[in-house]
Order: structure tokens, then C-alpha cells, then sequence
């Protein structure tokens, strides 16, 4: 008989009730030296490791951020849907897709996506920013003028946003005084 090492052995009972090697019993599937491992005749029946490796889940909205840098707006765009179907309740997601739509020309889709992202979250400077001034560029001063107030109520922090408030209340300044807009030529996002 050919020696089979023992932690590869497979042990069932037969007729007799005598212990039999080489005939695998219900329950020795897996490799006894390591549990964790599949023994040949368990991946062929579709057995199960113990320690099953669960598949990941993609995280769409970092794939889209970084196609966006990439300058992959369309296949950013494509990403952000994905990343909506899992959480269609995301307001980072609805507003990114936002300021995808607004750089790739789309300001109606930009617009739905801004005010969808304000319904979810209604204090998110960002999207009242990028609503004002699409709103703006569409002829809307009042609506504008709303969002850059909202916006200014509670702006955002860091070292960068002093820039973005800086360009919001000259906006909002010009626009109450009833002149063009100078800040409002440039079309940014924060």
C-alpha cells in the first residue's frame, strides 16, 4: 500500500465499522495539518473553506476622485453612478458628481445634483457654492444670492477656504449693490 502522510490521509468507516484509509468521511473535506485549506476533493464537490474569503466591494467614489484627477470626467461620471446605486443617500457622492457635470458642461445635471446633495444634507457649503454660482451663470441672481448667503453662514475650514469665502462675499457684494459680478466671471469649484 502506498504511504500517504497522515495529515493528507482521508479515514471512513466500512462496512465492518473498521476505519478504512484513502476513502474520505463526511466532515475530513479539509486538509487536517491546515483547516483552513481546501482539500482537493472538497474544491471538486464544492465544498467551503471554513474562513471563506468574502469578496470587496469597490469603493466607486475614490475610482471616480481619481479619474476626475486623472481629467476622466465621463468615466468619473460613470463611477459616481455606481457608487449612488450602493448609497443613494450620499451627499459627497451627489455633490462630486455635481462639480463633475459643472466641468464637463452639463449645469442642468450639475444643478439637480447640488440641490438633491442640499435636500440630503442642507448645511453643505460646498454644494450651496457650486449652486450659486451655476445659478448665476444661468441668469438667476436671487437664487444665487441665497446660496452664497447660506454658503457664508457656515464656511467651510482650512487653510484653502479663505479663498473660496473671499470669492463668495465679493460675489454676494456685487450682486447686492446691483453690478456684475467681477469674482463670478471665473466658474470654480472648492
Amino acid at each position: 500500500m502506498l504511504a500517504v502522510p497522515q495529515h493528507l490521509s482521508f479515514c471512513a468507516p466500512d462496512s465492518a465499522g473498521a476505519l478504512r484509509q484513502g476513502v474520505p468521511r463526511a466532515g475530513s473535506l479539509f486538509n487536517k495539518a491546515d483547516p483552513d485549506r481546501m482539500s482537493w476533493w472538497s474544491r471538486v464537490f464544492g465544498g467551503k473553506s471554513p474562513r471563506e474569503i468574502k469578496p470587496q466591494r469597490l469603493d466607486y467614489l475614490n475610482e471616480a476622485l481619481m479619474l476626475e484627477r486623472q481629467g476622466d470626467y465621463d468615466a468619473a461620471l460613470t463611477s459616481y453612478r455606481l457608487a449612488l446605486r450602493d448609497k443613494p443617500e450620499d451627499h459627497r457622492v451627489l455633490q462630486n458628481m455635481a462639480i463633475a457635470f459643472s466641468k464637463t458642461g452639463r449645469h442642468d445635471e450639475a444643478v439637480r445634483c447640488y440641490r438633491k446633495a442640499l435636500d440630503l444634507e442642507p448645511k453643505l457649503s460646498g454644494a450651496h457654492y457650486g449652486l450659486a454660482f451655476l445659478l448665476l451663470k444661468k441668469g438667476d441672481a436671487e437664487g444665487a444670492i441665497q446660496h452664497l448667503e447660506a454658503f457664508l453662514r457656515q464656511p467651510p475650514s482650512g487653510a484653502e477656504s479663505e479663498r473660496w469665502v473671499r470669492h463668495a462675499q465679493q460675489t454676494l457684494d456685487d450682486l447686492r449693490n446691483g453690478t456684475e459680478p467681477r469674482a463670478a466671471r471665473e466658474l470654480t469649484e472648492p
